[in-house]
């Protein structure tokens, strides 16, 4: 996954660098050397933007979180103004071709967006150069909305009967998550197939759970049991909402 996050950003970047030749070209700002970078690219800066922005900024949301809103309001100020000046000019008024004049008198003209893409192109290098200590994180993100799904999916076969099969998948998002977190902190694994209370333990041992979590994950651990094996008695339609809102609290607060 990190390569291929990574790849993207690259490509992005790289993306980027033309678009904003193309800008530099549009405006009469080329350089020596530049027109050799572009000469395969055939987009216009307006025509090649959007697509980059829209893939660029869900990277940055992903990958540098902290970022997202400079990043979006170089694109496009939700601040309200009295007009276009040099400092509040954003990459959308480039797009619109915006020119503002005072009788004769040009107040800002497009090429106040050029450095504000020059910032965006910064921040999204930024997050390629900070992916591989960012990659934890971003797992933990992708992960979490994965279990979200079959947190609810777990509660739609719980309201429609299914009490065995969702308790089963809440206690696999539990493990799942144990095992991550337990990943997360170096802690190693040594039983080969470890169940709930085998990770929960080894989280409370590494001091990454305290008591009342440890034994809020047992409860959730015995609920689950009561799924996977039919010589058990049948759980209740009350215990699996109990298992699945404890799963939910879970990943939500062990980490």
């Amino acid at each position: 996954m990190k390569d291929d996050l990574k790849d993207k950003l690259r490509e992005l970047v790289n993306q980027g660098v033309r678009l904003q030749i193309a800008m530099h070209k549009e405006q009469g700002y080329l350089s020596e050397g530049q027109e050799e970078i572009i000469k395969d690219f055939k987009l216009s800066f307006s025509e090649g933007y959007q697509a980059w922005y829209s893939e660029s900024k869900e990277l940055v949301r992903q990958v540098l979180p902290n970022r997202l809103d400079d990043f979006s309001s170089l694109y496009k100020s939700t601040d309200k103004r009295k007009g276009a000046t040099y400092e509040n000019y954003t990459v959308f008024d480039y797009l619109l071709n915006l020119t503002r004049r005072i009788g004769l008198d040009t107040v800002v003209s497009p090429d106040a967006a050029i450095p504000k893409f020059t910032q965006q192109l910064l921040i999204l290098k930024s997050a390629y150069e900070l992916i591989d200590s960012r990659l934890i994180d971003l797992t933990q993100v992708l992960q979490a909305d994965l279990f979200d799904s079959e947190i609810e999916a777990a509660r739609h076969l719980n309201k429609n009967g299914f009490t065995r099969a969702a308790g089963a998948m809440a206690g696999v998002v539990i493990e799942s998550h144990l095992q991550q977190v337990c990943r997360d902190h170096n802690i190693k694994i040594t039983k080969k197939n470890p169940g709930i209370n085998d990770l929960a333990q080894l989280l409370k041992d590494s001091s990454i759970i305290d008591t009342p979590q440890w034994r809020g994950i047992q409860q959730m651990a015995d609920i689950r049991n009561l799924c996977d094996h039919k010589k058990l008695s049948e759980p209740t339609k009350d215990q699996i909402t109990e298992l699945i809102d404890g799963t939910a609290k879970i990943i939500k607060t062990v980490f």
